[in-house]
């Protein structure tokens, strides 16, 4: 079984936990249920530079604890003082260490879209997703069957929320209709072996409509790699790891977004 597969497994389990605790009409009585979201797409549609999608985690499965020193509060304060395009954050427990908390404390005082990053499959992780501030929510293609994919972003787009939808290889892009999924994200670690390439957004990207929003994810440091990413005219850029990893957040991601802009 893949470290993809076990996550699914244990998502069944939370959705399962997620119907005992809520009724289908109890989320409308959290406070950001009926709160107009923030834009993602709008925020991450800019033409003169990569939009900086910045994300909040501790852990991962393939690299383990990326930050010791972890407050998620003063991460998102960094982030917002260098004036990123929306922030990431993690909400899995199990296998990230996240937490729907670490998104609804964000969410009292946001000033950029925030997107729930976690292994959605079902309809009330979506409603949960919005009742806890999220703006918009990644969907990846690879745990999703086609009807899924459509299901969970129209139940998105009537909350008012943007979907990020995550693809590992070009085998995923036939189940998508690219009229409802405007957004998508490209990931470039090989779910077999954890390996990173970025030459993944590259082969991809060329398989996709021009009129779509692509984001790059995964394996994005260097000043190299921005290079070859805007030779590709990328929209935007997810990136976690490699800030968590900084001991000063806030001069690491100013130093990164310098080297996002388009030159004129």
């Amino acid at each position: 079984m893949s470290i993809l597969d076990e996550i699914v497994e244990q998502k069944k389990i939370e959705v399962k936990n997620l119907h005992n605790r809520y009724k289908f009409n109890s989320f409308s009585d959290f406070e950001f249920y009926n709160r107009e979201c923030i834009s993602f797409i709008d925020s991450i549609s800019v033409s003169d530079r990569i939009s900086l999608i910045a994300e909040i985690k501790q852990s991962s499965p393939s690299s383990g604890i990326l930050r010791e020193n972890f407050n998620y509060k003063d991460i998102a304060k960094a982030y917002d003082t260098v004036g990123v395009q929306a922030v990431s954050v993690l909400t899995d427990e199990y296998f990230f260490r996240g937490s729907l908390s670490y998104l609804n404390n964000l969410a009292l005082n946001k000033s950029r879209p925030l997107l729930r990053k976690d292994f959605i499959i079902e309809e009330f992780q979506v409603l949960e997703s919005k009742a806890f501030g999220a703006d918009a929510i990644l969907l990846i293609a690879e745990i999703l069957s086609e009807n899924q994919i459509r299901d969970l972003t129209e139940t998105a787009h009537e909350l008012g929320m943007n979907v990020l939808l995550e693809v590992h290889s070009a085998n995923q892009l036939s189940k998508i209709n690219f009229t409802h999924n405007r957004i998508i994200g490209i990931n470039n670690r090989n779910l077999s072996d954890f390996s990173v390439d970025l030459k993944t957004t590259a082969s991809v990207k060329n398989k996709i409509p021009d009129d779509i929003i692509v984001v790059s994810e995964s394996g994005i440091s260097s000043s190299d790699d921005i290079n070859f990413l805007k030779g590709l005219k990328l929209n935007a850029v997810l990136v976690g790891g490699y800030f968590m990893k900084s001991l000063n957040i806030e001069k690491t991601v100013t130093d990164f977004m310098m080297g996002l802009k388009y030159e004129s």
